[in-house]
């Protein structure tokens, strides 16, 4: 195994190991979808509705891609997240997608599956009671980098999201302006891992005046993907006219914002929190009242 690969299983192994415990996810309520169909393999993702849902309500719609460096995970991670956000009269999905792990897949494959789920999403408006043009992309990790592709990496519009929240997401993957978070040497490792050349796939290096508005949660003390990174693209998106604001949760680790995490020494808990802002973000917007 590649030095870089062998890094990013140690890195993640602990928000893994957790999330892989509740794989295959099952959701009490939720309703299931078959979003795409790779190979042998039925891709899934999970809605949860507001109580007073109807086919013919156009409401506004997150979908949550979960982390794992690419290479595992589970979509009950954003469990809490959606089941909040359906309470307050969004649709919510969790969204399964192919990893390493269990599909030998490489990064682009995640971003490709994430494309198809928003495109399938869209193409179901009517039936899911969703207003397509208020459709939001977040994650957390990996998810986070999924999520920042689609809103910053050209495609089609029908997989282009309207809005991103990010939970300290991986959003520059290569050298910008004469920085990186990254050893040099690791660039072509980073290569293989993605499938292509890290800047196709680094959001940081797609921005354009067209991106969606962001909002950013992201640990001071991450050690997995550093803080710095959130804060350059934060500064990219706002350069280019993008409304995009950064929450810096002093003193926190990678995953800080997980159920069940304990908060660092003199913090509040994280998932509250950062419920509450992504609240007032979606209220900003118009999305919620």
């Amino acid at each position: 195994m590649k030095p870089l690969i062998t890094l990013l299983f140690l890195l993640f192994s602990l928000v893994s190991a957790e999330a892989q415990k509740n794989y295959p996810p099952v959701f009490e309520g939720a309703v299931e979808h078959v979003y795409k169909t790779a190979g042998e393999v039925d891709l899934k993702m999970w809605g949860f509705l507001p109580e007073d849902w109807k086919a013919e309500d156009s409401r506004p719609a997150i979908l949550f891609f979960f982390g794992g460096g690419w290479t595992a995970g589970s979509p009950a991670q954003f469990e809490p997240h959606a089941r909040y956000l359906a309470d307050r009269g969004m649709a919510a999905f969790v969204v399964d997608y192919r990893v390493a792990s269990r599909h030998q897949t490489l990064a682009k494959d995640c971003v490709e599956d994430a494309r198809d789920a928003m495109r399938f999403v869209r193409s179901q408006a009517g039936e899911l009671g969703v207003d397509s043009d208020r459709i939001a992309a977040a994650g957390g990790s990996a998810g986070g980098h999924i999520a920042a592709c689609l809103g910053v990496i050209a495609a089609d519009p029908e997989s282009k999201p309207a809005a991103l929240a990010l939970f300290n997401p991986a959003c520059v993957l290569a050298p910008f302006k004469g920085k990186s978070p990254w050893p040099e040497d690791r660039h072509a490792e980073l290569k293989e891992r993605m499938g292509m050349e890290p800047e196709e796939l680094s959001p940081i290096h797609h921005v354009t005046e067209a991106a969606p508005p962001c909002i950013i949660f992201h640990g001071t003390a991450d050690d997995m993907v550093p803080f710095e990174t959130a804060a350059q693209f934060a500064v990219e998106m706002k350069r280019k006219g993008v409304k995009c604001i950064l929450h810096e949760y002093e003193g926190e680790p990678h995953g800080f914002f997980n159920a069940g995490r304990k908060p660092a020494d003199g913090n509040q808990p994280a998932l509250p929190q950062t419920l509450t802002q992504l609240d007032e973000f979606l209220a900003e917007l118009g999305w919620l009242d």
